[in-house]
């Protein structure tokens, strides 16, 4: 009877071991719930439903699917745009991938088209057409509406007041179909992006809309505190142009240091979110580029004027809505290839030639979910029981 207890036990602990172990990518499954700090939605087999930000549900239904195909289903010729298809008659191509990480969720079309969500305070989604033209169909909201302000762009405004927009970076069109939902067709290595406020778009958001459009903006950084890692500092970049990456090296208190590198030489915006929960003072940032401090500028349009002329890094600080409670900061960098970007408090951080700062606070480098420094992850107190166990049924054993 001993024994058999000892083994019940054993098998029970390993069966614990099993489930604390199994990573959170392997338990996917049809039907799956996405739920991060500012963003949930359903995965279906082939939709996203219910995409909702901080709590507020802005698309019903979303789906992708081929250019070709969706023209087929719908009877629309190749001559007439595909924005003129109501967005229910479009049935979507099968999700058959998923790919997660701390902050971000993609999901692979069977199409060749790609939707990439953001958890962020913007609930930034991309919807990438990555293997030939790919159609996007969204059935927006029922308490929303939709109003075309071009053939790139489509905003959403909601009964409480609140704000989002659909903008096609690269080639496509998107438009408002006769039900009030949200069609769009993006071309190959082309992208829609979706960006959602809290309140209504300030001029300041339809200017940095109008940069990613154009692709003056070709990256944006998101600084927030994190609610899952115990207040933590977030940060989530988000790379709207193919031939731009942005690495984050480092993090401190009141401090961010990140790589920004271009396959090709010519300037540049970066736009960046800063929460006022996660960097004290975010008002009264300073950046420098390369160790040396750049410009202050006094609007956005004197920023991007910086980057596509090449004169000299420059930034601005915008303060955005009290509801989203962040800084917003364009970074304009005059030329690339690989430029290192600091974001400092005034107070905290004097530039050093390196473009490190003299702070007293240490950094953190960024570290990677599953490094083996981290010590006692999932599943490690399960193991060390079943361990214990393990040398439990040897001694029983002998005695």
């Amino acid at each position: 009877m001993r024994y058999r207890a000892i083994l019940l036990s054993a098998l029970l602990v390993v069966s614990m071991v099993g489930t604390a172990a199994a990573p959170a990518a392997a338990q996917s499954a049809e039907g799956e719930a996405y739920a991060g700090t500012h963003v949930e939605f359903d995965q279906q087999s082939n939709a996203v439903a219910d995409y909702a930000v901080d709590g507020n549900v802005i698309v019903e239904n979303v789906t992708m699917q081929s250019a070709g195909e969706a023209r087929s289903q719908t009877g629309i010729g190749v001559e007439t745009s595909v924005g003129a298809a109501l967005a229910a008659d479009i049935v979507g191509a099968t999700i058959g991938s998923r790919s997660q990480t701390d902050a971000s969720v993609t999901l692979g079309f069977e199409s060749g088209g790609e939707m990439q969500t953001h958890d962020t305070q913007r609930g930034v989604v991309q919807f990438q057409a990555t293997d030939g033209n790919q159609v996007v169909a969204v059935n927006v909201s029922s308490n929303a509406d939709a109003q075309a302000e071009s053939d790139e762009r489509v905003v959403v405004t909601k009964d409480d007041g609140s704000q989002g927009a659909f903008i096609v970076v690269g080639e496509g069109s998107v438009a408002v179909d006769d039900n009030g939902d949200v069609t769009a067709e993006v071309y190959e290595d082309s992208q829609l992006v979706y960006r959602q406020y809290n309140d209504e778009r300030s001029e300041n958001d339809e200017e940095a809309e109008q940069m990613i459009q154009n692709g003056t903006a070709t990256a944006e950084v998101y600084v927030q505190q994190s609610a899952e890692s115990g207040g933590e500092t977030a940060v989530e970049a988000i790379e709207y142009g193919n031939d731009t990456s942005v690495e984050v090296a480092s993090t401190a208190e009141n401090e961010i240091n990140m790589t920004v590198e271009r396959t090709r030489s010519q300037g540049k915006v970066v736009l960046t979110s800063v929460s006022e929960a996660a960097f004290e003072n975010a008002e009264d940032l300073t950046v420098t580029v390369d160790g040396e401090a750049a410009a202050q500028a006094d609007s956005y349009s004197a920023v991007e004027q910086s980057a596509t002329e090449g004169d000299q890094p420059r930034y601005y600080v915008a303060q955005s809505s009290s509801a989203e409670a962040t800084v917003d900061v364009a970074i304009g960098i005059d030329h690339f290839s690989a430029r290192n970007v600091q974001l400092s408090s005034q107070d905290d951080a004097t530039p050093t030639e390196d473009g490190s700062t003299a702070t007293e606070s240490e950094s953190t480098e960024t570290q990677s979910p599953d490094d083996s420094s981290q010590g006692d992850g999932a599943g490690f107190g399960a193991l060390a029981a079943l361990a214990a166990l393990a040398s439990s049924l040897i001694a029983a054993r002998h005695r």
